[in-house]
């Protein structure tokens, strides 16, 4: 799926730290026009990239590639990692010499380019991404609207654009530094082809609702189902149910027509509000009403 980003015409991309217990997942398989660089704080991060499988933990530097399809599978409770984007024109301009002609060359590698920092080398790229985000938007927003505000009408704002778009350069050319120096590809898993069926149908919006019925879509038995799921994506298949479901509830309570909570439970697949905020707070830690605030509907608000 085609991702549109919104980047406003003053910026060469956009920079936030996601964490877990406040970033609404992005559970969809999708692509973009611009280059992503992500950079793991803390805990672990899993995708999915051409039917194989990646976790990456502390210090990881991974990139993924303008059209290279790209599905966050689970994160860890205590997941931070930094998300940097860069549009095409912003490497177009930075990068003409031999050592760097891999950010463009690399786009047509179906495996996700990565490295682990030493602590030195990661010292140095999480300080100069923090010293970016210390005049970008404020962090909640950021992780409210993942980054770049999807399915609203949110669009990144810095307060100094120019200091945002020198320090986007740097840090594209230093991590590309750092990934040459140390490039390495493992940690990938090669999916089988009924994990790989279970995932493209649990994305779809009338997905079977229960594992048995999952497991006949998918050809097996669902012991070896639910058995194998866990062992390659490393999650239950509720677990990843659940989160695909939440993922669809932000996307159509953010949705124009400014859905109600109750509205957007029940269309993002939610058989109850009990369930919903089950998940919810399996989550963020918190309830509906704390996160979203008082304007949604009381008489349900409290779980």
């Amino acid at each position: 799926m085609q991702e549109e980003l919104h980047i406003d015409p003053d910026y060469d991309g956009f920079l936030y730290l996601a964490e877990s217990m406040r970033n609404p997942p992005v559970i969809r398989a999708h692509h973009h026009d611009e280059l992503e660089l992500n950079l793991v704080a803390r805990g672990e991060i899993t995708y999915i990239v051409e039917g194989k499988r990646y976790t990456f933990g502390p210090r990881s530097l991974l990139w993924m590639f303008p059209h290279q399809e790209h599905q966050l599978v689970d994160r860890s409770s205590d997941a931070r990692y930094y998300i940097a984007v860069f549009k095409p024109d912003l490497i177009s301009r930075a990068c003409r010499s031999t050592p760097y002609e891999g950010l463009k060359a690399a786009s047509e590698d179906p495996a996700v380019t990565h490295c682990k920092l030493e602590a030195t080398t990661f010292d140095l790229l999480s300080r100069s991404m923090n010293e970016l985000l210390i005049d970008g938007p404020d962090p909640d927003t950021l992780n409210r609207e993942a980054g770049f505000g999807a399915a609203s009408d949110f669009h990144y704002q810095h307060s100094d654009p120019d200091w945002l778009n020198a320090g986007l350069r740097h840090l594209l050319l230093l991590g590309w530094r750092y990934q040459r120096r140390q490039c390495t590809k493992q940690h990938e898993v090669a999916l089988h082809p009924s994990v790989a069926q279970a995932l493209r149908l649990l994305g779809q919006p009338d997905a079977p609702e229960d594992l048995n019925a999952l497991a006949l879509r998918c050809g097996i038995s669902s012991s070896y189902l639910s058995r194998m799921f866990r062992k390659q994506i490393g999650v239950p298949v509720t677990r990843y149910r659940n989160s695909v479901r939440l993922a669809r509830f932000w996307e159509e309570y953010r949705q124009p027509e400014q859905r109600t909570l109750i509205e957007a439970m029940f269309a993002a697949g939610f058989g109850s509000y009990a369930q919903f905020y089950r998940v919810y707070v399996d989550v963020y830690g918190c309830g509906p009403r704390e996160s979203l605030g008082p304007g949604i509907e009381p008489d349900v608000a409290t779980g």
